[in-house]
């Protein structure tokens, strides 16, 4: 039940202390988390930036609606998605799959196949929009690991993407910015962290069939 404990405790932090800073052994932990997430055919059709470089972050504040949070977080994480999935991306991930799990190349061509021919039925836009989805899967682990380990986040999809991916060079990677989290520690005059949460109640919330 410790799960519960940590969703209670954690909330959306409007306001971090710059002076206190994620370490190296907490950052690898949470790494390993959103490498772990689980993505639609395994593709994991995204690249998460860390940021923490303070001009960037300065920069991505003015495409963030101004939000102090971008700067003052210890760590800015930007989920890029992919905005087109290649066959050539396919190929590299039959190939990865091929030699962890010690299976034969020519036993994963009808997987391969098969992804290439969904995929290839969908509109560029649909692309775009079901691996951005992936991307919030991996925020919610992002969360929750955070969570566990005492450290704030703030889930951001307040900012403008276009300036994002310009900001970033995220366009010549055939990437574009879906979702971004603040990480780092509350301040104590963050008054947010004494607010009750206000859910919806069970019986409003689930249906059991």
């Amino acid at each position: 039940m410790k799960i519960i404990e940590h969703l209670q405790w954690r909330y959306a932090t409007k306001k971090f202390d710059p002076t206190l800073k994620v370490s190296e052994e907490d950052l690898m932990h949470l790494k390993k988390v959103i490498q772990l997430t689980a993505t639609s055919y395994g593709l994991q059709a995204f690249k998460v930036l860390i940021i923490t470089d303070p001009a960037i972050k300065k920069q991505l504040q003015a495409a963030s609606w101004n939000q102090s949070q971008v700067v003052d977080a210890s760590h800015l994480i930007v989920f890029c998605n992919s905005k087109s999935v290649t066959h050539e991306q396919i190929d590299a991930f039959i190939q990865l799959k091929s030699g962890v799990q010690k299976i034969p190349l020519d036993a994963l061509d009808g997987y391969g196949n098969f992804m290439k021919n969904k995929l290839g039925e969908l509109t560029t836009s649909e692309v775009n929009e079901w691996a951005a989805k992936q991307t919030y899967i991996a925020l919610g682990n992002l969360m929750v690991a955070c969570a566990e380990l005492k450290i704030d986040t703030c889930p951001m999809e307040g900012f403008e993407p276009e300036k994002y991916d310009e900001i970033l060079d995220l366009t010549q990677q055939n990437l574009t910015a879906s979702v971004a989290a603040a990480v780092g520690y509350r301040s104590e005059e963050d008054k947010a962290q004494f607010a009750p949460k206000v859910r919806k109640a069970m019986a409003e919330l689930f249906v059991e069939l």
